[in-house]
């Protein structure tokens, strides 16, 4: 039993790395085998198919959105906290950039999958809003209380399509760690208009720790 968890954990991390490499659309499940040097009959003793694959990746993505997206406890300096989210969505959007890239065309073939990704969704909306909410006690942002919702929705929407957006501007380009820092940054930037004055000095240095990131990660890649 524990060897074919070793095995069934294998497919998934090869088919995240295929996927991100070079769209999900283009990998199947013999492309997959064969990166593993395994039989198509071994990979679907684990997976019945590749959107079964698909979807345990989603559950692995959803679990780790789950967690680690949480509003700051009372002992988390506010400023911190939100570095923390900011790291969790570099991490999340560079782990899983297959998903993000080609995100309505995998939904559109599986409506299963379509119904959890909605569900996993709603839960990440209320978990922003109460990060958002948290951030305006701890006199970070100032914002109206009937706006934290809508504000919630546009960062959500942004970490959302960001590698979209990316795609339709340069489809030929290969997603890098660069990149996804730019998309990072547009998060912040989303911040700034509603900063307080004491908050302001953090937050420009989060900016310029992001685009540091981005530039090291730009020269590396070039």
């Amino acid at each position: 039993m524990e060897k074919k968890l070793r095995t069934k954990d294998k497919i998934l991390q090869a088919s995240i790395a295929l996927f991100n490499q070079v769209g999900e659309r283009q990998v199947t499940t013999n492309h997959i085998a064969a990166h593993l040097g395994i039989s198509p009959g071994n990979l679907y003793y684990h997976f019945r198919n590749k959107e079964d694959i698909v979807r345990q990746i989603f559950k692995e993505y959803a679990k780790l959105l789950e967690t680690r997206i949480k509003p700051p406890s009372a002992q988390t300096e506010a400023l911190d906290a939100l570095a923390e989210y900011l790291d969790v969505v570099f991490e999340l959007m560079w782990r899983f950039h297959f998903f993000y890239a080609n995100l309505p065309d995998i939904l559109a073939r599986d409506s299963a999958l379509q119904q959890d990704y909605a569900r996993v969704q709603q839960g990440v909306l209320e978990r922003v809003t109460l990060v958002l909410k948290a951030l305006k006690a701890k006199d970070v942002i100032a914002i109206a209380d009937d706006d934290i919702t809508d504000f919630a929705h546009s960062v959500k929407l942004l970490v959302t399509f960001w590698i979209s957006y990316l795609k339709t501007q340069a489809p030929d380009k290969a997603i890098n760690q660069a990149s996804v820092y730019q998309g990072v940054l547009k998060v912040l930037l989303l911040f700034k208009p509603y900063a307080t004055a004491q908050a302001l000095p953090r937050i420009a240095k989060l900016q310029q720790h992001y685009a540091e990131l981005a530039s090291a990660d730009q020269t590396t890649a070039s």
